[in-house]
């Protein structure tokens, strides 16, 4: 995929979920808010400057609907953390990231996928071995974002 430009993120906040195994990847509507899947990668291709585009994508994680902050009750004990009560996370911590201001179809994604991991590996440095993609609305058009843990 031409044109993807991969920046270094540093997320300073987790992002919060709520899981809904009915979601399905690449299948993004417009008013369906924001979304979150995780996957695993196939752990020879994602450590490879030349992988294999269809043998990238491991299995499924997990998926979820975006969701409030966690709050504290008024006796100060905490409600809604993450991973309790179907609760998932974008995790706080360092990221390679690039996005498109369109839905990316499946192809699509593992093509954007393979540039930043490219780019990760072209700076030296160790991408993990799970992929988020992520959807949202924003100024009137979607948005396809993926975060590679590095």
């Amino acid at each position: 995929m031409d044109g993807v430009q991969t920046i270094r993120l540093e997320l300073r906040s987790p992002l919060f979920y709520q899981a809904d195994p009915a979601l399905v990847p690449f299948q993004y509507e417009t008013g369906e808010g924001e979304l979150l899947f995780c996957f695993d990668l196939d752990p020879v291709q994602g450590r490879s400057i030349e992988p294999e585009a269809r043998a990238l994508l491991g299995p499924l994680v997990f998926a979820g609907r975006a969701t409030a902050l966690p709050t504290a009750s008024p006796s100060g004990s905490p409600e809604n953390r993450p991973g309790e009560a179907g609760r998932l996370e974008l995790p706080a911590g360092n990221y390679l990231f690039a996005q498109e201001r369109r839905t990316l179809n499946e192809q699509e994604f593992i093509e954007m996928a393979v540039e930043v991991q490219k780019d990760g590996l072209w700076e030296r440095l160790a991408p993990a071995g799970r992929l988020y993609l992520r959807y949202l609305f924003e100024d009137g058009q979607t948005v396809t974002q993926v975060f590679r843990p590095y």
